[in-house]
């Protein structure tokens, strides 16, 4: 970085670090890109956000970075937010439109309910069912005790793993490939660590709980 390079990608609290540590200069930078905007923008993220793109963007200037934020969904807050970063001329770019079949139809999709205190027995039966002893599942949980006790559960018949923030980068690394490889049928992870997962051929996809 103190040679200069052209494209820096990074989480906010990394390079909120560097730039306060004054390995990073910010005020040269012609595009700013946010992926997953809402998340971005939520109550976690915005203020180191806010602090990050105070040294690149001046008020009501035209020579501000060009900005491109990116989300797979756009609630009415995430569009109020992000006009303070975006030049009067915006454009914006629905790709789903007004469609209203937003899934694919090959998947089918089943809306189960039960106690809470049921919750593990009825998804271990929910696994046996359709994605048997050979199919691959994810679960995702709310929390990582959550996901730590189902992994562990009796009713999942079947080898299970659990995959969130608190299980090193380089486990999660090993976790994700036994499960690419088969090792392991039943991956129980929270959202957040589950974010830009790509495995292919998984037959089954639970959410233990609506997701908010």
């Amino acid at each position: 970085m103190r040679s200069g390079i052209d494209i820096l990608v990074g989480t906010p609290g990394r390079i909120k670090d560097h730039l306060q540590s004054g390995k990073l200069d910010l005020t040269k930078v012609k595009h700013v890109v946010l992926d997953e905007v809402d998340q971005m923008l939520d109550m976690g993220f915005a203020e180191q956000v806010e602090d990050i793109l105070r040294v690149a963007y001046k008020k009501d200037s035209e020579d501000n970075p060009q900005t491109l934020l990116f989300s797979a969904t756009c609630p009415n807050w995430v569009y109020d937010v992000a006009k303070k970063y975006m030049k009067s001329r915006y454009e914006q770019i629905d790709l789903i439109g007004k469609r209203t079949q937003k899934a694919a139809t090959t998947v089918e999709h089943l809306a189960i309910e039960c106690h809470w205190s049921q919750r593990a027995a009825v998804i271990g039966d929910v696994i046996q069912v359709y994605s048997g002893s050979h199919g691959r599942t994810i679960v995702f949980c709310e929390t990582k005790k959550e996901a730590n006790e189902l992994a562990l559960n009796a009713s999942i018949k079947q080898d299970a793993q659990s995959l969130h923030g608190d299980i090193p980068q380089k486990q999660r690394e090993i976790t994700l490939k036994g499960f690419r490889n088969g090792t392991f049928k039943v991956m129980v992870a929270t959202n957040v660590a589950a974010r830009g997962l790509d495995i292919p051929e998984v037959d089954l996809v639970v959410q233990s709980s609506p997701p908010k």
